[in-house]
């Protein structure tokens, strides 16, 4: 029976008004430019992901995808950022391990919780760090390193307090012994432009950053935190194969929103980002040294079970390590 405009008229005027919203905000989403935190300054691999994955959101959905760099205290400023952020879709996070699994191991007041405020999209990437030198340090290999610190302090320069690459050189220090100062900068990006002019003399970094610097002959790679060699540097030995046992590390990369996002516009995005990932996107992701996440987890509950590993892991990690939050 067809219904008159006078009975819809009704009808609608008895629906409660969130259901109306609901339908009308997220049907055409996304209808503005979508805003995309980057807790790290311009040129880390965070920021080059970042960007890489918003190319393809953009494409998939139509919409503006704006950078928004927000670096400092470990990834901390941007994530708290985006966690206060209204759950509409508009506001996205490039989430890694420094603000979603190794901060509330490093920071005593975190002022967001990484399980509970955001809601995983998809993972896309993870890359090995690696331990680069300037050229004008006489080290060749990671035992010649740990030999010359002993001599005299080495300065260590990493992404920032309590990132990824801080936590794996923490690591390294309790691994090996060898005698390191950190130099805290706020991206990997950041630091490469002083590595080369000598201001300091090394980095634990991600792979995609250092090379271009290692490959140029501007810098040079002592040492990749990886099981294998990469089939992109081959001449990169493995801190496992020069003698720090077991010595793995990698910075994964993933899209998260504000927790409360509408589970249509979740899944919109989950859907351009993994098709970005079986694309174009992942030819450039593999090119700088990345490795691409499976299929399951480029689905919001992968992601999630991998967040939740990967922060028990650095529990453990932060433990072994001696490291509190301070």
């Amino acid at each position: 029976m067809p219904i008159s405009r006078r009975r819809l008229i009704v009808t609608l005027g008895t629906l409660p008004a969130t259901a109306l919203f609901s339908r009308a905000a997220f049907a055409a989403y996304p209808e503005r430019p979508i805003h995309m935190i980057v807790p790290f300054a311009p040129g880390g691999n965070a920021d080059i992901v970042g960007r890489i994955v918003g190319e393809e959101i953009a494409k998939a959905l139509g919409q503006t995808v704006v950078v928004d760099n927000r670096g400092g205290a470990g990834g901390a400023i941007g994530a708290e950022a985006a966690a206060r952020a209204a759950p509409d879709g508009y506001t996205l996070f490039v989430g890694s391990n420094g603000p979603l699994t190794v901060n509330p191991f490093v920071q005593a007041h975190l002022p967001y919780d990484p399980l509970t405020d955001f809601a995983p999209i998809a993972l896309t990437s993870y890359v090995p760090h690696v331990l680069i030198l300037n050229n004008n340090v006489a080290a060749k290999t990671i035992p010649d390193l740990i030999a010359l610190s002993k001599k005299e302090p080495l300065n260590v320069a990493t992404s920032g307090v309590g990132s990824a690459t801080h936590m794996t050189l923490e690591r390294f220090k309790a691994a090996t012994g060898a005698n390191i100062t950190h130099i805290p900068y706020k991206s990997g990006g950041a630091l490469m432009p002083d590595l080369m002019g000598g201001q300091i003399q090394a980095a634990m970094t991600e792979f995609s950053t250092a090379l271009p610097l290692h490959k140029g002959g501007k810098a040079r790679i002592v040492g990749i935190a990886s099981a294998q060699r990469s089939k992109l540097a081959p001449d990169i030995a493995t801190f496992i194969e020069q003698g720090v046992k077991n010595f793995t590390a990698q910075s994964y990369i993933g899209i998260v929103a504000p927790a409360k996002t509408p589970a249509d516009v979740i899944a919109k995005l989950q859907k351009a980002i993994a098709a970005g990932l079986n694309g174009p996107a992942a030819d450039k992701l593999r090119a700088m040294g990345s490795e691409i996440a499976s299929a399951e987890q480029q689905t919001p509950q992968g992601f999630a079970a991998f967040i939740r590993a990967d922060y028990e892991n650095m529990k453990e990690a932060a433990k072994l390590a001696g490291i509190t939050p301070h």
